[in-house]
């Protein structure tokens, strides 16, 4: 079965020295304070900000209090894929080893879960590992299921395919390969239905392949934009820009469109029409896939998963909705929170659980943090222009320069905050628990 969790690595066969010695360090603790599943986008920030938050309260966890299970030997900054395919940046840039963004503070222990057991506080490795806990923070992120869609795998292992994404750290300079080597024809951008990480990722992409084919005299190539959502975003104030700039620039929108095959011999992408089973046939010459994804696996039939299987938590305070499974807490892509899967809905999400979880451990309750369900997506539209939107819960604008800008219009400003502000604030402060999104350097109060 071929899928990847994002935020997550590919397991080494074998470690370096350290590595192994933290490793056998770790080996003997059966028990954390808190213990946090998955060292991702997620995971790491919160595990640094809640040992920061009970050293501010002069309450300071030990060494090894706070536990992070990840079997994953590097660690990914996923919002530089889209930078790589469109040849901004190099993707060895946006790889880390992952214990070396683990403070000796915080014990690693490089396993993967296997079960939950919440009646018990305890969870299970693959290793066959017990661990307890007295709260636990689960941040595993979500699945992206490549081979959902027939024949996408190979294609994707094929240099002479056309096929290519962003959603992968080992594929995502194939897209750039791809962009720059097609002469002409159809150029394909897909992007399921359903919940994806980063929606506007899968037209970001498109919107780099656009320009870079006017810019380079490729003019002769068809653009178009397959979804198999009814419109270009789901906030109207941005989606309504989006397709006014579609139409502009001459690319084919085709809603309710579900990628579910590929027959790279013949060059064909074959759609399903949602809410029928017709099925149409397209040409390509370049296809850029979006998979479906969703929650891992591990969850199904899980206690502490919704029916979807996600992690069940309320929304505002990210504590799981079963009173008797309260001392358990969610962040990120793997959580239930009804708001956009991106690092920005983390930035914003992690100092309201750090301190729900700290009031709890505190005093038994969660009484203060509440989320409101902010995220971002910074949607390139071109070399030198990116439209930001913001939004939180009932796909309300939430802009942080809205005072400034109309943010719903590309500029150069917003541009560089991705290509090169938020690369930086990533590495030098995101992953060390200090950069609160639109907050910056500041812990937000509550």
């Amino acid at each position: 079965m071929l899928s990847q969790k994002l935020g997550r690595g590919v397991r080494l066969a074998s470690q370096t020295t350290s590595y192994q010695s933290r490793s056998a360090i770790t080996a003997s603790s059966q028990k954390f304070k808190v213990l946090i599943v998955g060292a991702g986008s997620a995971g790491l920030p919160v595990a640094h900000q809640i040992y920061n938050r009970f050293k501010a309260a002069g309450k300071s966890l030990a060494d090894g209090d706070i536990g992070i299970v990840d079997a994953a030997a590097n660690h990914y900054y996923q919002p530089g894929w889209t930078l790589v395919g469109a040849g901004l940046r190099d993707k060895a840039e946006f790889s880390r080893p992952l214990v070396s963004l683990v403070p000796s503070q915080i014990s690693l222990i490089p396993e993967d879960v296997k079960t939950f057991s919440p009646d018990s506080s305890s969870v299970t490795t693959t290793a066959g590992r017990d661990i307890a806990y007295d709260t636990l923070v689960v941040a595993t992120g979500l699945q992206v299921n490549f081979d959902a869609i027939q024949g996408l795998p190979d294609a994707l292992k094929d240099p002479q395919s056309g096929v290519s994404t962003i959603y992968s750290y080992q594929t995502c300079d194939k897209v750039w390969t791809d962009i720059e080597n097609v002469k002409s024809g159809n150029a394909i951008f897909t992007q399921p239905s359903g919940i994806i990480k980063c929606a506007g990722a899968p037209q970001k992409i498109m919107w780099m392949a656009w320009d870079r084919f006017r810019k380079t005299g490729r003019e002769g190539i068809n653009v178009d934009f397959y979804t198999g959502m009814p419109t270009m975003f789901s906030v109207k104030k941005y989606s309504d820009a989006l397709n006014e700039l579609r139409l502009e620039r001459g690319v084919g929108g085709h809603f309710g469109h579900e990628l579910v095959s590929i027959d790279v011999g013949n060059r064909k992408a074959i759609f399903k029409k949602v809410g029928d089973s017709s099925e149409i046939s397209v040409d390509y010459s370049l296809l850029h896939v979006t998979p479906p994804m969703g929650p891992l696996n591990l969850f199904k039939g899980s206690p502490i998963a919704d029916a979807a299987g996600w992690v069940a938590v309320d929304k505002a305070t990210l504590q799981h909705v079963k009173p008797e499974y309260s001392n358990i807490f969610a962040i990120g892509d793997c959580s239930s929170l009804p708001t956009s899967k991106t690092a920005a809905a983390i930035t914003a999400q992690a100092p309201v659980l750090t301190e729900n979880l700290f009031s709890f451990v505190d005093s038994g309750k969660v009484v203060i943090a509440k989320y409101d369900g902010y995220t971002s997506c910074p949607l390139l539209t071109g070399y030198g222009e990116l439209m930001l939107a913001e939004f939180k819960y009932g796909l309300e604008p939430k802009e942080s320069f809205g005072n400034f800008f109309d943010q719903k219009k590309s500029n150069r400003f917003f541009y560089h905050l991705k290509k090169d502000v938020f690369p930086y604030a990533y590495w030098n402060y995101m992953v060390n628990g200090q950069w609160f999104g639109s907050n910056g350097l500041s812990r937000p109060t509550f």
